[in-house]
Order: C-alpha cells, then structure tokens, then sequence
C-alpha cells in the first residue's frame, strides 16, 4: 500500500525511542498513527502525552494493552478489573478509540475456566467503556501462548466470547502473528464481520530464535500480510488502521531512522 493514510506503528515496534522522539520521527516520515503501549505514557501527564500527539498531527488508534483476566482468588480479580478501568481512561484521556486485550491465562486452570474467567471479566467492563466512550478490542494469540498469557487463540473463541457478550462495545483485534496459521480464518473472519475492529501486520521468521522477540517486518517470512489484509477488507468490511506491531531484538538493535524507513518500505511492498 502506497498510501500511508491509514498506517500506525506501535511503539513497542521502535521500542528504543520515547514517545517524544517517535512522535517526532513518525510525524517527519509521514506516519499518521500511533499505537501507544501504556509504559510510553509514564511518567508525565496524560494530558501532556495527548498534546505532543496532537502537536505532531498524530492520531492514537489504539492504547496497548489491558486484559489478564483469570485469577486464583479475590484480590487477583479485582486487581485485573481495575487495571483495566485504569486503562480504559487512560485511552480516553489520550484519544485512542479502543483498547487491545491481551487476555491472559493461568496454568493452574482448565482453558475452559480460564476462558469463563476472561468472558465474565471483558463484560464487566463494558458499562464503563460506554461511558468513557472506548471500544474493547480481544486480540487472540497464537496458541503457543495458551498456558499463560491468553486461553484466547483464535478469532473463532472471539466470536463464541462476543457472541455470550453481545455488546457493540466489544470487537477484535485481529494480529496476522497470531491468526495466519488458522485452517477456519477466512470463515471466522467472515462470521466476525464488522466485530474486527483492529488490524495488526508483522511476520513470521523460519526459523523463529525466540517465539516473543524475533517477529519480523512484513515480507522477511512466510505470512501473506497482504492477503489477510485483503480478507478482513473483503470479508468483513475492515477498512480502519493498519498497525505494524512488531516484537524484535534483532530490529531494536538496528539504527532506529533506517528501521523506520524499513517499515515504511514493507508496508508499501507487502500490506
């Protein structure tokens, strides 16, 4: 896509850059839209992290991330519940319109509970996010992450779990990391439909040296990003953000402006 009009990169992605510094380069290299990871908002107001968005002329497409809802008892529950109130204004506060929940999991569980757990937590919440006026959006992760950090791993749970919710409150953020080995993806996507409100592209390394740290950019493995992109506009009608979210020792390592230009070259070349 020649167009930059929808692209926003995650700050996770340019990690060794504060929010000042990647407000500026992406604003320089014609990026619109930032996904700010809430460690990038610490330490200063939020209303002073919303003002250099705006003086920058970038847009908050969405805050990362919340979720981690399974517990062992009480206090565990109500921590998660809070964290995530606290993150829902957080994104209000700086203008992002949802949300992504990386939902958690314990290894103490059954999946089965874990995701009980998860369905009863992202409805409890969803009073408040009508109210501060921002979505929640469930990322499923791929399965390998299934014992401790999400019991949610495919776009198909997502729909189950939005199906039980059933509020316009709660959507999908669907990651090709996590979702382009899925067999039912195309039938998933299409029962989703306008429930995905989020779209995050990166790739995937043969071999992969670390299963968290060693994402690549869009065209160094083996995942069709444009062609899950094209499936989400198709089948169900995404045509919002594109977010280039990508985890990488290897790339943090690098000069920071040239991986820029990198990433702004992949997605020409391969979104």
């Amino acid at each position: 896509m020649n167009d930059l009009s929808r692209l926003a990169i995650h700050t996770m992605t340019t990690k060794p850059w504060d929010l000042p510094t990647a407000c500026a380069k992406y604003a320089a290299a014609g990026v619109p839209g930032v996904g700010l990871w809430r460690q990038w908002l610490d330490g200063r107001p939020l209303t002073e992290s919303k003002k250099m968005l705006d003086d920058h002329g970038l847009k908050a497409v969405s805050l990362v991330r919340s979720g981690f809802y399974p517990y062992l008892n009480a206090s565990e529950k109500q921590a998660a519940f809070d964290d995530n109130i606290k993150a829902l204004d957080e994104a209000a506060a700086v203008g992002a319109p949802q949300v992504v929940l990386v939902c958690g999991a314990k290894p103490e569980l059954s999946l089965p509970e874990n995701r009980r757990h998860i369905t009863e937590g992202i409805a409890s919440l969803v009073e408040h996010a009508s109210k501060v006026g921002v979505k929640l959006s469930i990322e499923p992760l791929h399965p390998m992450y299934a014992d401790c950090r999400s019991a949610v791993n495919t776009i198909g749970q997502c729909n189950d779990m939005l199906d039980q919710i059933g509020d316009e409150w709660v959507g999908i953020a669907a990651d090709v990391y996590h979702i382009w080995w899925d067999p039912t993806l195309e039938q998933e996507v299409k029962r989703a439909g306008k429930r995905i409100i989020g779209f995050h592209v990166c790739d995937w390394m043969t071999p992969t040296a670390d299963m968290l740290n060693d994402r690549g950019l869009m065209g160094e493995g083996c995942i069709d990003n444009r062609g899950i992109r094209q499936l989400v506009e198709s089948a169900a009608g995404f045509a919002d953000w594109i977010e280039v979210e990508v985890f990488s020792t290897r790339h943090w390592a690098t000069d920071q402006d040239a991986y820029l230009a990198k990433i702004i070259e992949a997605y020409k070349q391969h979104v």
